[in-house]
Order: structure tokens, then sequence, then C-alpha cells
């Protein structure tokens, strides 16, 4: 493994990671944002700088976030999801009898709907 020191431009940080082979420039590199999402960086600079020991070359790194990486968001806290309605009317996930079987054996709890369960008509007569 090469340890690396990686300058991000972005947010203005430096950091050691280690990897198996120095990237080159132009590649892109997946590194962890400041609030915990993963985002795409381009290798804008790579140099290297000789160590304090011995006949060593240590490399550095420049990155900067790739252009049309968004930032990711945060995924929804439990809880805070939102349903949109369904056109027509009456669905199984907004309080009817027709309860799927990984709902809540209770009544009194909200379900979390199952993706695409209101596109699909179901199978049995």
């Amino acid at each position: 493994m090469i340890e690396v020191e990686v300058q991000n431009e972005t947010h203005q940080t430096q950091d050691r990671l280690r990897f198996a082979s120095v990237p080159r420039i132009g590649e892109g590199i997946r590194l962890r944002e400041p609030d915990g999402c993963w985002a795409s960086y381009d290798v804008i600079d790579v140099w290297y700088q000789k160590a304090e020991f011995g006949d060593v070359w240590m490399p550095y790194l420049h990155v900067c976030i790739t252009p049309d990486e968004q930032p990711a968001a945060p995924a929804p806290a439990p809880g805070n999801a939102t349903v949109p309605p369904v056109p027509g009317g009456h669905s199984p996930l907004h309080g009817g009898t027709d309860r799927s079987p990984l709902a809540s054996p209770r009544g009194d709890q909200p379900r979390t709907p199952v993706w695409g369960e209101e596109e699909v008509p179901p199978f049995t007569g």
C-alpha cells in the first residue's frame, strides 16, 4: 500500500490515504464528504517530494470535486418519508383494508410503502 497525501481543493483539507497504486491526473476517485456522503473527485495534479527519511519519494495529489457531481443529500430520517397520494382514490398504502404481508401486524403503526406496490396489480384473483 502506498500512503498518499491528498489535498482537497473543494473543501481545503488535507488527508493521508492509502492506495494500491497512485492515481494519475484525470482519473477519478471516491472520497467521503464532511457530511458523511461519498462523492466523485478528479485528480488535477500529482507530484512527488523527497521524504525526510531515506531515498523515498512521497506522492501528493490535488483533487477537486467532479463538476457534474452534486453532493448527495442525506437520507431522510425514518418516519419522515412521505407517500404521494395515488390518483384514483383508494390505495392500500393510505389506510385501506388491503394490507401487504410486509405491513405492521398491528394496525396502529404507520406502514412503510414497498417500492412498486401501487403500480403492480395483485396476482391473486
